[in-house]
């Protein structure tokens, strides 16, 4: 016991406690694009229980948009990301709040999810950019 209490140590460095590739904006993405797709399916559909059930689930998918981007923020993105891309911090907050209440959460407005999936996009090409370096 005493061996393994003063063995020399070794140090290590990890971005993350899992292996590379977990992270992906597209995950995001996928439940942006499933907002869009409910907010026309409400559109089509005038049973009162059917839209019910699908803006529930709206506003479900848009609580998972914010949880992955959350998780880029901040679990993949660190300083030196932040300081190649200043912008970073506004967009993360300009996506997580168009899919807020005050966003797709919020409005069957495909306009709201098309900017939402915009942003999206230009987190994730700053995200790809940063996976080649």
């Amino acid at each position: 016991m005493f061996a393994r209490l003063f063995a020399p140590t070794v140090d290590v460095s990890a971005h993350c406690d899992l292996p590379c590739g977990v992270y992906d904006p597209a995950q995001a993405r996928i439940e942006a694009e499933s907002i869009k797709a409910i907010i026309a399916k409400v559109a089509d559909n005038d049973d009162p229980d059917f839209r019910t059930r699908a803006i529930l689930i709206k506003e479900q998918r848009a609580e998972l948009v914010k949880h992955h981007l959350w998780v880029l923020w901040t679990d993949y993105f660190k300083p030196p990301h932040f300081e190649k891309y200043p912008q970073l911090h506004q967009l993360v907050n300009e996506a997580t709040k168009l899919a807020g209440a005050g966003g797709a959460k919020g409005t069957l407005d495909a306009e709201v999810a098309d900017q939402l999936l915009a942003k999206i996009d230009e987190i994730a090409a700053i995200f790809w950019e940063t996976k080649k370096a």
